[in-house]
């Protein structure tokens, strides 16, 4: 396993602020240090005035730190554990509960492919409420509360920025619903963040081995690279071989949290046969997940059997891979969903370890042709049903939503959302705007994310330009991280997210000034901006390089200032 995992971004250093509440916490930012604006008067004196640094948001985890070495196999300091250990009501249990991970674990065959630095999972004493909600209701403020209130506000005090992110709000958020703080008690490596609308949108990148391709090591790397270019989670959807193994080491070695669709799993247990699917199966798969540290599931649950011919009139069918396990299985066993009928005992159990539940859109459409149609909505109206059953167990929850969706019909899905919901998160896939461009998805997908984000969606899932083609590699990923990144941040100027606009301010003064650096340094990819720039052979020059210096409207600029002068 490869350890040069070091991360590193240009002018760049990690900074950690102190929490107020609990002043033992540090919260990881990233300052950009930027070069002073040079003035010349008018005997060609040069006068330098210094410009502050700017503070981002930071997804990198430690391994952008220059005091820590990485080691993979040894996996992440432990962030939060001291926090669970002494909010108390959690135990730490003899032997893993799952009956397929103690297999594995005794499996000698398999040693070769093991993270071998386990710890023994904690899991909530009987009686004991310790999710994030639960704790939230009972008007409980948590490290890991304060600690999303100051990353996202960054230093908004500090340049007298109002804002209306504090922990209390946090605390009233999650308590009623509108957000989650992803943060299974086993996965203490990760740091907090939090998802709902009144809160920066985030992205989710998909990653995970193939039946064909991949390997444990190129997805583990393949995550860090996501935490490099800005991906606040991480969707573990691997159907390939040895899927413990590869979980496991993601886990351990992730700062973000990670999530998971648990049939892929359970499907592999049952060698693709869906028919052969058992709840007493997916519940040890489940347990088996919590204990590793999966901090979300995304569960099918919403598909009913009454609803699945809603999607045999579609262009597309259906193009989840765990909606269309599902309902195979409902049908195959002509019976009702055994993750409808159990989803109570589906809470119960993420509840013991404060695992976030996706409500899963088995029934997206797949294609324009398909939007916002009976059988997407028909499992819209079940997930709304579903989450407020969620929150009375504790269970952090939030739905997942299209797919593809042409422009004018993407307010419907937000609005329906919103009032099927009840304001519970949404998490989306794009929507893409349409489907004439493979190749170019992350594009067609990015509008309708920047779209559906500004209207109020918590979360995008990323789409790389090999979508509908092939496994993404680690190019692919970057791509569709900086492009989703791109549409969030789009979304959290228009909804007026305080300090959202600071970045983009600083990079335009920069490029006013002729502060190349800083321009690209300030950017979300400095690495290609400096790049391209180089590759034009004008650096350094008072003019942009497509303009040239006598025409560049900038330079004019500032001679038209010293005229009026």
């Amino acid at each position: 396993m490869n350890n040069d995992m070091k991360i590193s971004y240009p002018s760049s250093e990690k900074v950690y602020l102190k929490g107020q509440k609990f002043p033992d916490i540090r919260i990881a930012m990233r300052k950009v240090n930027l070069t002073p604006t040079v003035t010349k008067d008018a005997e060609g004196k040069k006068h330098f005035k210094e410009n502050a640094p700017v503070l981002v948001y930071d997804t990198s985890g430690p391994y952008s730190d220059p005091n820590y070495t990485p080691n993979l196999k040894e996996g992440l300091p432990r962030l939060r554990e001291e926090w669970i250990l002494k909010r108390g009501g959690v135990e730490r249990l003899p032997e893993f509960s799952s009956e397929y991970c103690r297999e594995r674990l005794a499996d000698k065959s398999l040693d070769s492919l093991r993270f071998n630095h386990h710890h023994l999972p904690l899991r909530a004493i009987k009686g004991k409420g310790i999710t994030q909600m639960a704790l939230a209701k009972q008007g409980i403020i948590t490290p890991e509360m304060e600690y999303v209130a100051i990353r996202e506000n960054m230093n908004c005090q500090e340049l007298g920025i109002e804002t209306h992110i504090t922990p209390e709000f946090v605390r009233e958020e999650v308590a009623a619903g509108r957000a989650v703080i992803p943060a299974n008690i086993n996965h203490p490596e990760a740091e907090p963040m939090i998802i709902g609308r009144n809160f920066l949108v985030k992205i989710n990148t998909n990653l995970g081995n193939s039946a064909t391709t991949s390997s444990i090591e190129e997805e583990v790397e393949k995550a860090v690279w996501s935490c490099k270019w800005g991906g606040d989670t991480i969707m573990d959807l691997s159907t390939g071989a040895n899927i413990h193994e590869t979980r496991e080491w993601i886990v351990r070695n992730s700062p973000v949290p990670v999530g998971t669709v648990p049939m892929y799993q359970a499907m592999e247990k049952v060698h693709g046969k869906a028919k052969d699917l058992t709840w007493e199966l997916y519940r040890d798969t489940l347990i088996e997940q919590c204990e590793q540290g999966v901090d979300y599931f995304t569960i099918h649950c919403g598909i009913r059997r009454k609803n699945i011919h809603l999607s045999q009139g579609r262009m597309t069918g259906m193009v989840s891979r765990g909606g269309s396990i599902i309902s195979e299985w409902c049908l195959q066993n002509d019976k009702e969903s055994f993750l409808y009928e159990h989803f109570d005992d589906i809470c119960d159990i993420c509840a013991q370890y404060d695992v976030a539940i996706s409500l899963g859109d088995g029934l997206r459409p797949g294609s324009i042709y398909d939007a916002n149609d009976r059988a997407q909505f028909a499992e819209l109206d079940t997930m709304g049903e579903l989450v407020t059953r969620a929150w009375d167990k504790g269970v952090q929850a939030f739905i997942e939503g299209p797919g593809h969706v042409p422009m004018h019909k993407i307010p419907e899905n937000m609005q329906r959302q919103i009032e099927k919901c009840h304001n519970a998160p949404f998490y989306t896939l794009g929507p893409l705007v349409t489907d004439i461009a493979p190749g170019y998805d992350h594009i067609t997908s990015a509008i309708g994310a920047s779209i559906i984000g500004a209207l109020g969606t918590a979360m995008l899932c990323y789409v790389t330009p090999k979508e509908h083609l092939a496994l993404p590699n680690k190019d692919d990923v970057r791509t569709g991280v900086v492009t989703y990144k791109i549409a969030a941040h789009a979304a959290d100027l228009a909804k007026g997210h305080p300090g959202a606009q600071v970045r983009d301010d600083a990079l335009s003064k920069a490029r006013y000034e002729f502060r190349w650096k800083d321009q690209f340094n300030l950017s979300l990819d400095p690495e290609l901006a400096t790049k391209y720039y180089k590759d034009a052979h004008y650096e350094n020059g008072e003019f942009c390089t497509m303009c040239g210096p006598n025409f560049c409207a900038m330079r004019i600029s500032h001679r038209l200032g010293e005229c009026e002068e």
